[in-house]
């Protein structure tokens, strides 16, 4: 007698095996490796598109090193174990980049001292080289914009560009000779008096304050190097007028001495009547 499974082949036997119900614990081992393998793609694509995570886990440059041990010492508080922020203390410093690190460190804004309507600039608490270490770190901890190497930005740009761009750009707040000017709730826009290279080019890439950010789109680093010349080339020169009434040159003075001129001989005028 000849078996039913025998007489239909391979094919019949294996969909004698499919009709046959699977048992509760195959179906459960089952679902639990379909899970654990959903798991295990969902975090590897996660780590693999997750720029700060992947970061975080390169290994640190020397210099990156040295200022992480700054950070946690001087920064943490505020900004986080891995500069992620606290809320209601210090924001973020993800993708802030080394350019703002540079410019609120070197100048002494950072560490904050007081909670103002803007952080005011004073002497910093950090030499030049732990600023660059700092700022080494934040910008391998989560990337953003960074300034080019050396101290010499200006070298090569074009004076005359820059001030049209400068006129453009930034006469409105900090004036056509950089001495600055007042804004809206209490801030100001300060004098770009003994400023180097890089602060005003790390001011341009992060826009600090109420400043607006000229990234590479907005300005390319040819026109940032003609600003910078510019205002290094402006920092030169002597007030126009003889006096630091603005430095708008003769004009100031002009009206002062009207004023004070003119306010004198009515004086003049008025006592000459009283007399007579």
């Amino acid at each position: 007698m000849t078996s039913p499974h025998r007489s239909g082949g391979l094919l019949a036997r294996m969909r004698s095996r499919r009709a046959v119900p699977r048992s509760r614990a195959r179906r459960r081992v089952g679902s639990a490796l379909r899970l654990i393998a959903a798991l295990a793609l969902a975090g590897g694509l996660y780590t693999a598109f997750a720029p700060a995570i992947s970061a975080q886990d390169a290994p640190l440059s020397p210099a990156a090193m040295e200022g992480k041990a700054l950070f946690d010492n001087s920064c943490i508080s505020c900004h986080g174990m891995n500069g992620q922020g606290i809320e209601g203390r210090g924001p973020s410093l993800i993708g802030v980049g080394a350019a703002s690190v540079e410019f609120q460190v070197g100048t002494g804004r950072m560490p904050l001292g007081s909670q103002n309507a803007q952080a005011l600039e004073k002497p910093p608490v950090f030499d030049e080289e732990q600023t660059r270490q700092i700022a080494q770190y934040v910008q391998e901890l989560g990337g953003g914009p960074a300034l080019p190497d050396g101290d010499n930005l200006h070298s090569g740009g074009d004076v005359a560009a820059g001030g049209q761009i400068f006129r453009l750009n930034c006469s409105s707040c900090h004036a056509f000779g950089g001495g600055g000017g007042a804004l809206s709730s209490g801030k100001f826009a300060p004098r770009l008096s003994d400023t180097t290279d890089r602060v005003i080019w790390a001011a341009m890439l992060s826009g600090p304050q109420n400043m607006p950010v000229f990234g590479d789109n907005q300005l390319t680093p040819e026109q940032k190097r003609d600003v910078v010349a510019y205002v290094q080339e402006t920092l030169k020169d002597r007030d126009p007028g003889g006096f630091n009434l603005g430095r708008l040159g003769p004009t100031t003075e002009g009206l002062a001495v009207f004023v004070v001129g003119m306010t004198a001989l009515i004086f003049t005028a008025l006592w000459i009547a009283g007399k007579s």
